[in-house]
């Protein structure tokens, strides 16, 4: 397949899973993956502070094989400069506006897709972004907190503001990650946004790109998230125009596991506790293609002795 570079293939943050580990080894293993940008786990203020495991995590050594761009959580003006200013001095030059987090605790805070529901905020913040043209901005953001309508309030600042794309999780906050794409918002949101405009949501498997694409033809870019770890081959099989086997899918999946768990173990200080910890949440996504009962094993082993065992039992 010719790849049009001005689609856009984006992996989506998730916390918890596509940090630096998952991102580094992903663009090493899986073929024609240069022409994809990975997002980092939302980066956010607690206590007054930038949390110091993720600048950790931005200015990792693992981030240099894969474009990455940063994503910023924020409640109002002050949290998103002192974010800003942070990543432009350790050399970023593209920032992703988290407006989508659908999480309780961080909506009722005002932020994720909380700003959505403050429209004052969100024009304050867009009259920081035309003072910085330094640095290429996104968005991605839900179509409401609980209607699906909401996003109307913010038509005006975010077609009046420079961005080089914005991503839609066609869903409200309240959704959560189930119930239904609101495909009509979302069609009406892709027609009247003056910027190019990324699909986010359910994408499982390459056919769904195609599809997509097919059905507007105006869509910039996809945004994967879960499909991406259910299916870490989604783009690469949509790239290379067909469906890999179940043992090519398996082959990498494992490799996959064993770079990032070596990763951990050589890395992290916790002992069997931490590195469980890290690398266990990986089979909620990575499992789909194994037999579930010795993926329950995985999750349940206490020590990484036992977790290996299962993991060597496989199939």
């Amino acid at each position: 397949m010719t790849i049009d570079k001005d689609f856009r293939l984006l992996c989506a943050p998730l916390q918890g899973f596509t940090e630096a580990a998952f991102r580094h080894f992903h663009a090493q293993l899986y073929p024609a993956i240069e022409s994809v940008t990975y997002y980092t786990p939302f980066i956010r203020i607690e206590k007054g502070e930038i949390r110091s495991r993720d600048m950790r995590e931005v200015c990792s050594t693992l981030n240099t094989n894969h474009h990455l761009i940063p994503q910023i959580i924020f409640k109002d003006t002050t949290e998103f400069s002192k974010l800003t200013e942070e990543l432009y001095g350790n050399g970023y030059r593209e920032i992703d506006l988290n407006m989508g987090c659908p999480f309780v605790p961080q909506v009722r805070k005002g932020r994720g897709a909380g700003i959505i529901g403050n429209p004052a905020v969100f024009k304050d913040i867009c009259g920081i972004i035309r003072s910085m043209p330094e640095i290429r901005f996104s968005i991605k953001m839900r179509v409401g907190i609980s209607a699906p309508d909401e996003w109307r309030a913010l038509i005006a600042d975010i077609n009046s503001t420079p961005l080089c794309h914005v991503t839609i999780h066609p869903r409200t906050a309240s959704q959560q990650y189930g119930g239904e794409l609101h495909y009509d918002q979302f069609e009406e949101m892709l027609h009247t946004f003056e910027h190019p405009v990324v699909f986010n949501g359910d994408i499982e498997n390459p056919d769904q790109i195609g599809q997509l694409r097919e059905r507007y033809p105006e869509l910039s870019g996809v945004m994967i998230g879960r499909g991406l770890l259910k299916r870490p081959s989604i783009i690469a099989e949509w790239i290379e125009n067909r469906e890999w086997s179940r043992s090519e899918h398996i082959a990498k999946i494992l490799t996959l596991h064993s770079m990032i768990a070596d990763n951990y173990r050589s890395t992290l200080t916790g002992g069997d506790t931490q590195i469980l910890s890290k690398i266990k949440p990986l089979w909620e996504y990575f499992g789909e293609e194994f037999d579930r009962r010795t993926v329950k094993k995985i999750m349940k082993a206490s020590t990484l002795s036992k977790y290996d065992e299962a993991v060597r039992n496989l199939r």
